[in-house]
């Protein structure tokens, strides 16, 4: 597959799949999350690569989710919801080597799922992380709401898909969603320390723990394909249709003349 929307590269075993639509803050639409899972792959069965890198291009922004612009009641592409996310999800959870998610500005709504997801998350200080989904008439019913809530806890978790408030780095690090935090500049040296000391340790131990801490959560992968069915029901309704329209016309939402 040749590649519009990510940039993909090798280096020191380290593979770099970052997201390249800095026009969009690195919203991603079909063919972006498709291409996501083709270079997922492409790393995952690589035996020269050892831990995976993912990123957002430019400075202000690691992932913000689905782009809206391609989200008409459905999104632009294959899957429950016509954005096969779900399968992206799962294969950051397959491949047999970490992914670390590399932030340096905002990781919000899918974007926040995404660095969630990945084994590690290490940010910039100016990096924000955040959930909208219910400002914009959609939610992640599976990976994004239960396994976020084995990270910072029940309440926490509530928090932040009710409320749809913006987090610090360092409070997302204090909540235990980052692993750590550093001044902007040293972001890329940062990541790519833990990339070698990953390399130097045995590939198969690794794949093994990978494993074995995923199955613990195993059960979340069917919350979230019954979900994802869930989902695309909602957004064949007006109250979800009314959060796109309000984020494309730059209003207010009105959901609740929606409810019947």
């Amino acid at each position: 597959m040749s590649y519009e929307d990510i940039l993909y590269e090798e280096k020191n075993g380290a593979a770099w799949i970052t997201i390249n639509r800095e026009d969009k803050y690195n919203a991603f639409r079909g063919q972006t999350v498709e291409e996501m899972i083709d270079a997922m792959n492409k790393a995952a069965w690589n035996k020269e690569i050892g831990v995976i890198v993912l990123a957002g291009a430019g400075e202000k922004a690691f992932c913000t989710g689905g782009d809206q612009s391609a989200h008409d009641g459905q999104y632009d592409g294959r899957g429950i919801i016509g954005l096969p996310i779900d399968e992206l999800q799962s294969l950051i959870r397959d491949v047999p080597k970490p992914v670390i998610a590399r932030v340096q500005g905002f990781a919000i709504g899918g974007g926040n799922v995404l660095a969630t997801l990945c084994d590690f998350t290490i940010a910039s200080e100016k990096a924000q992380f955040g959930q909208v989904g219910p400002k914009v008439g959609s939610v992640d019913p599976g990976f994004g709401t239960a396994y976020l809530a084995r990270i910072v806890g029940e309440k926490k978790a509530r928090e932040m898909w009710y409320l749809c408030r913006r987090y610090s780095a360092a409070e997302a690090e204090k909540m235990g969603l980052v692993n750590t935090v550093v001044p902007h500049e040293e972001l890329d040296a940062e990541v790519e320390r833990w990339c070698a000391e990953i390399m130097d340790k045995s590939p198969t131990a690794i794949s093994i723990a990978k494993k074995s801490f995923n199955l613990d959560s195993e059960n979340i992968r069917a919350i979230s394909a019954m979900g994802m069915q869930a989902l695309s029901l909602y957004y064949d309704t007006d109250e979800s249709r009314e959060g796109v329209q309000a984020f494309n016309e730059k209003r207010k939402p009105d959901f609740r003349k929606h409810v019947k």
